[in-house]
């Protein structure tokens, strides 16, 4: 049980432990008095309301609205890029029976994409899936070097590199070859849509669909509205993500949208307490025990160091260009000095952890001399409250500057869409489910302020709900 939970706190499966075994040392009638009293501790806790909470507004998010269900079904898409997040997104639209014409620079570039659902099918094939039923859905995916080949298209997702030059001209190059009212899209995780649309004739028929890796298996879509994108524009993408089994959220354009504006400042944060001189395994261990999937350091690692420093120097550009202040994280010397050492991630065969022959060995032995050691540790209970309040307080000024407009998409997002502990209801129910509600997480956000930096103050919209005695919710 402790190697399942890895030390997030769940009762639920401590309560069921508990149960079982104090209940094997008493009498029948004695036993279900105990079984009882632990049912009722966990349907009345704080923790159980929280997840059902979260159950009910994944549930409602994905379901299309009234819009969505009158558009015409998509028939035809044209994937521009077939590398990981390309190949994924071909293969889930082929699943859904929609024929793809899947490009990339050249053909064999495309057809190793085609070979990502191929691999997948043939696992699907072992498990008792009808090898017809297999081959049918490969068909459904043509890959190609010619943007001629997406000729008809009604939906055209780009998912090329993060490079806002690239995907500009990649979007330009093949418009002209789709059909009249195609939906365009990117799959953009961090660049504002509005920039990349002025490559394109039909900027109302353009918005992000942010896809999560791996496609196949993440249930989020991020749909991202630029300022000029239609109302329509976004009944069709929500129809499509439902289409595609997938849970959409609905978010506004700005950099870094909602959920890798929300999950940077849980990296960051992690990487920050290297730099304070915390032991990276106590690092890894607070972010079990606050319940992520993943302990930080090795999803920075997983990510790749580089791409965290390419984000952050296209985030200081933008700030920059617009007269602006960069104001540096503490995490950003620690990136830098690792990237300065080959120790890029996964990616390189060397990050916050060592890897033999691709595996995942131990966290890199170096991390304290190169970092130093904090001379006075700070508790467990610090580091795991820094991460979860950190991504919290972004989460909220999101909602401030009206990134999100939903609460409920707010939660839904951050738990399906980048793994936040799922015991707390979502990133935004956290505060609400707080000891002591809203003002009990201002309280703690400010005491954090105080030991660990002023990125933990809460942000005005926060203090006015703590002021007034109400929670986060939805009118």
């Amino acid at each position: 049980l402790r190697k399942q939970l890895a030390g997030a706190p769940l009762p639920a499966p401590q309560a069921i432990l508990a149960a079982a075994v104090e209940g094997a040392q008493v009498d029948f009638e004695a036993a279900q008095e105990i079984e009882t009293r632990y049912f009722v501790s966990l349907a009345t806790g704080q923790v159980a309301k929280n997840m059902i909470q979260a159950f009910f507004q994944t549930r409602r998010a994905g379901r299309a609205p009234g819009a969505a269900s009158q558009v015409q079904p998509i028939g035809r898409a044209a994937i521009a890029g077939a590398g990981m997040m390309g190949a994924g997104i071909a293969y889930v639209c082929a699943e859904a029976g929609i024929d793809v014409a899947l490009l990339d620079v050249d053909l064999a570039s495309a057809e190793r994409g085609r070979g990502y659902a191929e691999r997948l099918l043939a696992k699907a094939v072992e498990r008792g899936r009808e090898p017809a039923d297999a081959e049918r859905v490969l068909a459904r995916i043509a890959p190609s070097a010619d943007p001629e080949s997406a000729a008809g298209a009604e939906l055209l997702i780009e998912a090329v590199f993060e490079d806002e030059a690239l995907k500009r001209e990649v979007l330009g190059r093949i418009e002209p070859h789709l059909s009249p009212t195609a939906l365009l899209a990117t799959n953009t995780s961090s660049l504002p849509i509005g920039a990349l649309a002025e490559s394109l004739s039909r900027p109302q028929d353009f918005l992000g669909l942010h896809f999560f890796s791996p496609v196949d298996r993440m249930p989020l879509l991020e749909i991202v509205k630029g300022r000029r994108t239609s109302e329509q524009a976004v009944a069709r993408a929500q129809a499509l993500a439902v289409r595609l089994g997938k849970t959409p959220i609905l978010v506004n354009d700005s950099r870094g949208f909602f959920t890798s504006r929300v999950i940077e400042t849980f990296i960051d944060e992690g990487i920050a307490m290297l730099a304070e001189g915390m032991p990276a395994p106590s690092i890894e261990q607070a972010a079990a025990q606050a319940g992520y999937p993943a302990p930080v350091l090795q999803l920075a690692d997983e990510l790749s160091l580089t791409l965290l420093r390419d984000i952050r120097e296209a985030a200081r550009a933008a700030v920059q260009a617009q007269g602006g202040s960069w104001r540096a994280h503490p995490a950003e010397a620690v990136i830098d000095r690792m990237l300065e050492l080959g120790r890029g991630g996964r990616a390189v065969g060397a990050g916050f952890y060592d890897y033999e022959d691709g595996r995942r060995v131990r966290l890199w032995p170096g991390l304290a001399q190169t970092f130093g050691s904090a001379a006075r540790p700070a508790p467990l209970i610090d580091l795991s409250e820094r991460m979860l309040l950190i991504e919290a307080i972004e989460a909220v000024r999101c909602l401030q500057e009206g990134v999100i407009e939903s609460v409920a998409e707010a939660n839904v997002g951050s738990i399906l869409g980048i793994g936040f502990p799922r015991w707390t209801g979502g990133v935004l129910q956290l505060v609400n489910g707080y000891d002591g509600g809203v003002a009990g997480f201002v309280r703690r956000a400010r005491e954090l302020a105080g030991f660990y930096g002023a990125r933990f103050e809460p942000p005005p919209y926060l203090l006015e709900r703590a002021e007034s005695g109400a929670s986060l919710a939805d009118q």
